[in-house]
């Protein structure tokens, strides 16, 4: 599926296709009813609880209701395609995430396009994945755990919690610049109870769902996967201090049908912003693992367009499929 980057690009910049007066008039009454923040995943899935502290704040700070509505199903799909097939009024948004960049090639038929029917709003912020394993497995570093894959061909499984979820994707980016010889074993629940028995040595992982593991000893940490290292795991080094360029994070933020209002859309995201900035939000934020970055609009639609060619580089050549 071609990526369309320069739509992502124009409907940040343009936001709408009704005239300029229109909105305007129509953004100062707004929002003037409760608006709904999609997810795509279940209560208590990291989607939800960053929606619902955004959700608080805004409703806080715009006078009116924002009301989290959980649509689980299909990778994200479900939930995803409610809000592309929605009113394009701004009371209908999206809590997109990294998944959605994934699925937009992962997924060869599905009745929304991401780069198409979604505007960006504005970007909250990110958390890393974690390259975890158990304390028996002999790698302890990256340069170690690439070259003990390679001496040890099709021997080396890794966990994830399945196909195309954002730790495959960064495990499959590892595996396309390093060479690494790694076997992926997606898991529908829970893997933490094979990988802490030793059934399974490696993973690839959300830092909120291994984190307590690894300060008490029970997993190794050998790296995190963002640019820059975790403040919640500061000596553990990044996957690129070994492998220049490398970077995978999940990421959250809030776009709307396309359509919706320049203005609202502005007055949206000038709200998310300032919401993610508060002291309060902020260490809510750190607390769960997410490190609060914020996007404005076009910054946002220019990073979800890098990720989804980044991602679709990713899924053609690991030939990740789905069932």
């Amino acid at each position: 599926m071609p990526v369309a980057r320069r739509d992502f690009l124009n409907l940040a910049a343009l936001g709408i296709a009704l005239p300029a007066f229109a909105g305007r008039s129509w953004a100062e009454s707004y929002p003037d009813r409760p608006v709904h923040i999609v997810t795509g995943y279940p209560a208590g899935a990291s989607p939800d609880i960053i929606a619902r502290l955004i959700a608080d704040a805004l409703s806080r700070r715009v006078g009116q209701q924002f009301i989290v509505d959980d649509r689980p199903g299909a990778g994200s799909n479900i939930g995803t395609e409610v809000v592309a097939h929605a009113a394009p009024d701004g009371y209908t948004l999206l809590m997109a995430v990294s998944t959605n960049a994934i699925n937009a090639t992962l997924y060869t038929r599905l009745n929304f396009d991401f780069t198409k029917d979604f505007a960006p709003v504005a970007r909250i912020g990110a958390t890393p994945f974690v390259i975890v394993s158990n304390p028996s497995f002999p790698p302890k570093t990256v340069p170690e755990l690439i070259a003990y894959s390679k001496a040890h061909p099709g021997q080396v499984n890794f966990a994830t919690q399945g196909v195309g979820t954002g730790p495959h994707a960064a495990a499959e980016l590892f595996r396309m610049m390093t060479g690494a010889d790694l076997v992926h074993v997606p898991y529908k629940g829970n893997f933490n109870a094979d990988l802490l028995g030793g059934q399974i040595p490696l993973s690839f992982a959300s830092i909120a769902s291994e984190m307590e593991f690894v300060k008490d000893g029970r997993l190794r940490c050998i790296a995190v996967t963002t640019a820059m290292r975790s403040g919640a795991l500061p000596d553990v080094p990044t996957v690129a201090e070994f492998v220049p360029g490398y970077e995978a994070a999940g990421w959250y933020g809030i776009c709307a049908p396309t359509g919706t209002s320049k203005d609202v859309i502005a007055k949206l995201a000038d709200a998310i912003i300032t919401c993610t900035n508060e002291a309060d939000v902020t260490s809510k934020l750190v607390a769960i693992g997410v490190v609060p970055k914020p996007m404005t609009t076009p910054q946002f639609g220019a990073f979800i367009a890098d990720e989804t060619e980044k991602w679709a580089k990713v899924v053609r050549f690991a030939d990740m499929k789905v069932d």
